[in-house]
């Protein structure tokens, strides 16, 4: 299992394997895996030939900081249950990878802000689905 951190290092991995054909299978995460995860996992893995799981604690989906430090941070824990569900790639990104300097991309989704945790979380689902359009640009799955 190979651990990664940057965009960059995860577009030349992909890139090697689009030589060879491979399938790439994406499981966006904020960590604290349990068993939804692993399921997702393991679907991912009947799916494609290399399975890749990114950890990253989305800051913009949440409109109180006390919320985002109560957030659990358990990777160490997680990144056991990804070796055993043999997982290739966990993709770790730090905040200033997923959001540059400069970054001012954002997608609305008008349709949810007023339900669900759009109704009591300001601009959770514009952060939900901001950061997953992200992480799908970066890491460019085929499933």
């Amino acid at each position: 299992m190979q651990m990664i951190r940057s965009p960059a290092v995860i577009g030349a991995w992909r890139s090697s394997l689009q030589e060879t054909g491979k399938n790439i299978a994406f499981v966006p995460t904020m960590g604290a895996l349990h068993e939804g995860h692993l399921a997702l996992i393991r679907e991912a893995r009947e799916q494609a030939d290399q399975v890749v799981l990114s950890i990253f604690v989305n800051p913009t989906q949440f409109d109180r900081s006390d919320d985002l430090k109560k957030y659990p941070r358990t990777e160490n824990n997680d990144l056991k249950k990804c070796e055993q569900e043999k997982v290739d790639v966990v993709f770790m990104p730090t905040r200033e990878e997923i959001y540059p300097q400069g970054f001012k991309k954002t997608v609305a989704v008008p349709e949810f802000t007023k339900v669900l945790c759009g109704a009591s979380r300001t601009g959770h689902f514009e952060g939900v689905a901001t950061v997953v359009l992200r992480l799908f640009e970066i890491v460019q799955p085929t499933r």
